[in-house]
């Protein structure tokens, strides 16, 4: 027998229990996030711009090509200091590695030898000169004598002949005596020529000859200094055709100094003169250039470098080399941005390069607008928003 629920009792259990309410948030919840999205889909991306690049506008502008060719160091002036008479060497008169004037004294060599044979000269030569006094006496007595008669022809030509041999010792003596003053003089060595002067090879008590091989020392002339630089025949070729054909203009004669550990030389020098033969082995021609040096900074045979002036390019495009790029194949590249705010991509020729720019023979002209900065984010036929860069000096 089914027992029926008391009056009531369905509407309360509706009212207390949460599903039907439970139910509901659940339906409303998928209609507000149906809401949401529609709403999100209603708004649109923001439109992008054109992106902006560095650019530089390029101008002509006269430039001078330069290159930099490998040199040593040569002195001016050399002399490698040898005794002039024999002996033994009694005292080195210098400092070596000092700075030495031309005709000081550098060593000292036993002079007894050569003061006795000097004195010898002068009594020779003054026992000369009293037999040409007493034959020069006689010779004019028998000048009298003849023309009287009294001596034979023959005897007063003897004795004329006796006075001028006479004095033909006389002179002889002299020779001698300046010969041997000389030989006296050379027992003191002295410097030839100015210059600073390296280290003795011989020592006091070394026997040194006139004729030996071997030098004392060597004097260096350091101020002026020269360097001997190379260059290629080819290139030589091609500036003097470039100049011929009004190319370019010639360049200043001055031109700098770099050192071998990069530093540069503060003083400039000058080409003095091209050696008019080719070297054969090489192919190169040898250039001479001088530079001052009062403070003995460069001494000779160092490697350094030259950076000489070959000509000046005029009108010439100098683009900053951050601008240039190359393709897969090797070839210079450019990216400007023409009037339209366009990119445009040129092949370019670029030749040397000049401090952070390239020498640009082919492929812009002034007035172009180089991208320098930013040449990543875009490609060819992109708009974009050039902004202008101060190019480096």
């Amino acid at each position: 027998m089914r027992r029926e629920a008391p009056a009531g009792y369905a509407d309360t259990l509706h009212r207390d229990m949460p599903v039907p309410s439970m139910l509901s948030s659940l339906r409303v919840a998928p209609l507000a996030l149906s809401i949401l999205i529609a709403g999100c889909g209603a708004k649109k991306p923001p439109q992008k711009g054109p992106v902006e690049v560095g650019v530089v506008t390029l101008t002509a502008q006269d430039a001078t090509v330069s290159t930099e060719l490998p040199g040593r160091t040569v002195s001016t002036m050399m002399s490698e200091v040898r005794p002039q008479v024999a002996g033994l060497i009694q005292k080195r008169l210098f400092t070596e590695g000092a700075m030495v004037t031309a005709g000081q004294p550098l060593y000292r060599i036993d002079p007894r030898l050569y003061r006795a044979s000097r004195d010898e000269a002068q009594a020779t030569l003054a026992s000369a000169q009293a037999t040409l006094v007493a034959a020069q006496a006689k010779a004019r007595r028998y000048q009298l004598l003849g023309q009287t008669e009294a001596v034979s022809a023959q005897d007063r030509d003897d004795v004329t002949a006796a006075a001028r041999q006479a004095q033909a010792s006389v002179q002889q003596a002299r020779a001698s005596l300046q010969t041997s003053s000389v030989n006296l003089e050379f027992t003191l060595v002295r410097a030839p020529i100015s210059g600073r002067i390296g280290r003795t090879l011989f020592t006091p008590g070394a026997l040194v000859t006139a004729s030996q091989t071997s030098p004392l020392t060597t004097i260096q002339q350091l101020d002026p200094i020269y360097v001997d630089v190379t260059q290629s025949s080819a290139q030589l070729l091609q500036l003097r055709r470039s100049l011929a054909s009004g190319q370019t203009l010639p360049a200043s004669a001055t031109i700098r100094l770099k050192l071998d550990d990069g530093t540069e030389y503060p003083l400039p020098g000058r080409i003095e003169f091209a050696e008019p033969i080719v070297d054969v082995n090489s192919g190169t021609v040898t250039l001479r250039a001088q530079f001052p040096n009062p403070d003995g900074l460069l001494l000779p045979g160092m490697f350094v470098r030259v950076v000489a002036p070959q000509a000046i390019v005029p009108r010439a495009i100098l683009a900053p080399q951050q601008g240039i790029s190359r393709d897969p194949k090797g070839n210079a590249t450019a990216l400007v941005v023409n009037r339209a705010n366009k990119v445009e991509r040129r092949t370019v020729t670029a030749g040397q390069a000049m401090g952070d720019k390239w020498l640009i023979t082919s492929g812009l002209k002034a007035g172009d607008r180089l991208i320098v900065e930013g040449t990543d984010k875009v490609k060819p036929n992109d708009a974009v928003k050039p902004v202008a860069v101060a190019a480096a000096k």
